[in-house]
């Protein structure tokens, strides 16, 4: 197979598209495309060569950065299989799941201690482990990407509301 700027992900880094993912593996491609692309290999070549060398360096960081990242690589499943995201439009989420999170924030307006900020990011971390071992069920054994796009909005409140407990931990910590 030949690849161009416009493979996908999956296919510059020799993978079969998938949520799970050897890490190990990954990474090693990456090195390896890396250094066969890396601009400084075309420094006495011609422009065209070297244009197109940063752009082929610049595409496998992309690449790689989006599948390094379990919710960037679910969102960009989703995507290659016709199921949006639209996150900024779609909020729809099932009501346990919203009262869980209108719980949480409460906790966390009330949170007074660094212990109970600590306990929520416990709390949230594993909310996030679950998330992503649903991720990879719905990703590579039911290949259902509507489904995994709700998911994927659901883990990204689940992101965003970790980040919002951390940055509370550091105002307490200073």
């Amino acid at each position: 197979m030949t690849l161009s700027l416009q493979s996908s992900d999956f296919e510059i880094f020799e993978l079969l598209p998938s949520f799970e993912l050897d890490r190990a593996a990954l990474d090693t491609r990456w090195k390896t495309l890396q250094r066969e692309a890396h601009p400084d290999r075309f420094a006495t070549a011609n422009a065209l060569a070297q244009r197109q060398a940063m752009q082929w360096s610049v595409r496998i960081n992309e690449a790689y950065q989006r599948l390094k990242d379990p919710l960037k690589r679910a969102a960009y499943l989703c995507e290659l299989n016709g199921a949006r995201i639209d996150a900024e439009n779609n909020t729809a989420m099932p009501a346990t799941f919203l009262m869980q999170q209108m719980q949480w924030r409460e906790e966390l307006d009330e949170a007074q201690s660094a212990a109970d900020l600590e306990r929520m990011a416990e709390e949230v971390a594993a909310a996030r482990s679950d998330l992503l071992k649903q991720l990879r069920t719905t990703a590579d054994d039911r290949r259902d990407y509507v489904a995994l796009a709700q998911q994927v909005r659901a883990l990204m409140f689940v992101e965003r509301f970790a980040r919002d407990v951390e940055a509370r931990l550091d105002q307490l910590e200073q």
